[in-house]
């Protein structure tokens, strides 16, 4: 893969952009508070509570156990709604359990089965509390999904492997989430394998085309363009059968490892907006435990090591509630591109492709975005597009919207839904 164009530029420049375009003069520092432990509530397995483990098979892409999901946690539009295991691989290259839901349209599937979009979610934390699939949706994810049950779509969410299963995820980490995601896929066409005499199992996999295309939002997004960039291959590893098409990926993050490479006892100059202060966080944790060879916590204060510790388990609003405020300098006692081999395990761990894609993408970005700031979805959506006249891509369709970065998910179904139904055509 090549290094974008942009990767290329000291860091400075661009945190020099994005702070004078997001921030705010700091009062001085603020240390992180503590997350309530009361803030999210506990999650409902549906009855699947692998928490601890599950035995697995040898291959990855396959089905283990499944059980009707909790109506309190499905989608107004679907029909069936499965919670189910499977098996797949970690951040650490080994065989891993990840859990996912599996939602079908009412009716009758069509001839070959339902069209599939695998859902690539967003950020939501790191712990087991906050797995999706044992949580209610939010209303926007919610509405969103169901959009596309509506469209005559199968979803399935994927909720990535260390959400409800052993281990931690690894936040952004792209590569590890796009095996993941594209495994779920295989996974659920295997349904039907699963023991028919389990009380909930389901023929719900042979109900499912093979064709299928990705959709993703925020962290969900940047997996998305990562499952775009490894779908073809990964297949044909686990079922050659799997037809992919495309991705659909809308607030995605890219170049984030030199903002996070900046990071100093002076940097960033100032305090960020509370999203930004836990998306880093998040990065911390996620790096220190899927790099233990990488003495991340060497360049941090204890107030970083205890931040860092936080994220591990804190959902997204106990984190935020912690994280409103905080200078996030303070949790640095050197320059974090000091540290002996972080600059190169750190953009390998999160570093975006933007070329190489063999099926078309379609990238969308709020021009208000301050989660994702829009600067960086300039860089990274003009790197693919000028990718695709060099040759190293398929099709990539770019498109802007006068909204944040919530608002340009809701706004790009107009364009992603046609787009969607080309793909399928």
């Amino acid at each position: 893969m090549r290094r974008s164009s942009l990767s290329t530029i000291t860091a400075g420049v661009l945190c020099t952009v994005l702070t004078a375009a997001l921030c705010v003069p700091s009062a001085g520092a603020e240390p992180a508070g503590t997350a309530d432990p009361a803030g999210t509530a506990a999650p409902g397995w549906s009855g699947l509570d692998v928490t601890d483990g599950v035995p697995l098979p040898d291959e990855a892409g396959v089905a283990v156990d499944e059980v009707p999901l909790d109506p309190a946690l499905g989608l107004s539009s679907a029909g069936t709604q499965q919670r189910f295991v499977y098996s797949t691989v970690d951040q650490h290259g080994q065989p891993a359990a990840s859990t996912a839901a599996l939602f079908l349209p009412p009716g009758d599937a069509p001839d070959g089965g339902w069209p599939v979009l695998a859902w690539a979610h967003g950020t939501v934390g790191l712990g087991d509390t906050c797995t999706p699939s044992a949580q209610p949706r939010s209303d926007r994810d919610a509405g969103y999904l169901n959009h596309w049950l509506e469209q005559g779509y199968a979803v399935v969410a994927s909720d990535y492997v260390g959400m409800g299963t052993p281990g931690l995820m690894s936040y952004l980490n792209g590569s590890v989430s796009a095996l993941n995601v594209i495994d779920s896929v295989a996974a659920a066409r295997t349904l039907d394998s699963v023991d028919a005499s389990a009380p909930g199992a389901s023929d719900a996999g042979s109900l499912l085309s093979p064709s299928w295309a990705v959709i993703g939002q925020s962290q969900g997004g940047g997996a998305a363009l990562h499952v775009a960039h490894a779908a073809t291959r990964r297949s044909a590893e686990i079922d050659p059968e799997l037809d992919y098409r495309g991705a659909v990926a809308t607030g995605a993050p890219a170049y984030i490892e030199e903002l996070v490479l900046a990071a100093s006892p002076s940097f960033p100059p100032v305090v960020l907006p509370t999203g930004l202060n836990v998306y880093a966080a998040y990065i911390l944790a996620g790096f220190r435990e899927a790099h233990p060879e990488v003495d991340l916590d060497s360049a941090l204060s204890d107030e970083g090591r205890r931040i860092a510790d936080l994220a591990e388990t804190a959902c997204y609003p106990e984190m935020s509630q912690a994280m409103d405020g905080v200078d996030l300098s303070d949790s640095f006692s050197t320059a974090l591109r000091s540290v002996p081999g972080m600059q190169d395990a750190l953009r390998g761990y999160m570093a975006t492709p933007t070329d190489g894609y063999d099926k078309p993408v379609f990238v969308g970005h709020g021009l208000l975005d301050i989660d994702v700031p829009s600067p960086i979805g300039v860089a990274l959506n003009s790197q693919l597009w000028l990718n695709q006249f060099a040759g190293s891509n398929e099709q990539v369709d770019v498109h802007w919207y006068p909204e944040d970065h919530s608002g340009a998910k809701v706004a790009s179904m107009a364009d992603s839904s046609p787009y969607l139904a080309s793909l399928f055509s």
